[in-house]
């Protein structure tokens, strides 16, 4: 049976989740609106009091000191009109944060414990080799049956049975590190994308000061004022120095958490393999040989 990983594809529920992401690309973040109030004065409330008889509604006017502001600014943007103000580097960095989505949740499922170090298998298969329930043909057919890279590890070590320890403890360190490598798939990728969103959020920002003042050496302050050019170039430089430091730090932090989730498993499955050694290897066989010699010899005494 082939020994390699089944590769499983990923699972709806991360199509849905990935597909509500890009949804949001339509929903607005920032809400620019301007609401005027036309009917509060500017030094105050007007105050409606009734009067009894015939005498007219008169208004009465508060102090001066617990005015409001006479507007309220709201300021609104949609995402999308972020995007096209940033310029063209918002496209490359994008897709740099749907792939960054799409493999962050493959190694979710793909580093979960239960699937890279099923408890279960590892702790009956060492229950039995220790009883001497299993020999080499069944020890390896069983390790055949499980795909997990413990499996594999163990597979290794039985496939030298009665060996010498050292020539065993080779064969699992071999495999260990085959399997570590593949853990470790992926996330180079992640660790590129945290590297690279910078630089083109600092490519975006030094395109944007170029604009800005290629801008103010050519136009007519005649005919468009100055000031609203650079505020345009500058715009665009901080909206993609932002955007590609949102990808980044993301990226960053599950660069830093599968790696030390895959040290761990690593470590793990060294350990487990080292007792398939002191189980399988010629001595430990020698010496278990050896105890059931003496226990047959004290029952028949």
């Amino acid at each position: 049976m082939n020994n390699q990983i089944v590769r499983r594809p990923l699972p709806m529920q991360i199509c849905a989740i990935i597909l509500a992401s890009m949804a949001t690309l339509a929903v607005p973040t920032i809400i620019v609106a301007q609401q005027g109030n036309d009917a509060i004065p500017e030094n105050g409330w007007e105050i409606p009091i009734e009067t009894s008889g015939d005498q007219a509604v008169q208004t009465q006017t508060s102090s001066p000191l617990i005015a409001q502001p006479a507007q309220q600014i709201v300021a609104s943007k949609r995402l999308i009109q972020v995007i096209r103000n940033g310029g063209p580097l918002m496209i490359p960095i994008g897709i740099c944060s749907l792939i960054l989505m799409v493999f962050i949740f493959e190694r979710l499922i793909s580093l979960r414990k239960g699937r890279i170090i099923p408890s279960a298998f590892g702790k009956r298969f060492l229950d039995q080799l220790r009883e001497g329930e299993l020999n080499r043909e069944s020890a390896i057919t069983l390790c055949d049956r499980n795909t997990s890279p413990l499996a594999q590890v163990f597979r290794a070590g039985v496939s030298k049975w009665g060996r010498p320890a050292v020539e065993v403890e080779q064969a699992v360190l071999d495999e260990g590190e085959r399997n570590s490598n593949h853990l470790r798939r992926y996330l180079r990728l992640i660790n590129g994308i945290a590297t690279v969103c910078p630089l083109l959020g600092l490519l975006g920002t030094v395109l944007g000061m170029i604009h800005a003042f290629d801008a103010i050496a050519t136009v007519n302050p005649n005919v468009v004022d100055p000031k609203t050019l650079i505020a345009t170039g500058i715009s665009q430089a901080l909206l993609t120095t932002a955007a590609g430091m949102t990808v980044a730090i993301p990226a960053l932090i599950a660069y830093l958490f599968f790696t030390s989730r895959v040290d761990q498993h690593v470590m793990e499955i060294d350990a487990l393999g080292q007792k398939v050694v002191n189980l399988v290897s010629a001595d430990a066989l020698e010496e278990r040989e050896n105890t059931k010699t003496k226990s047959r010899s004290k029952k028949a005494a």
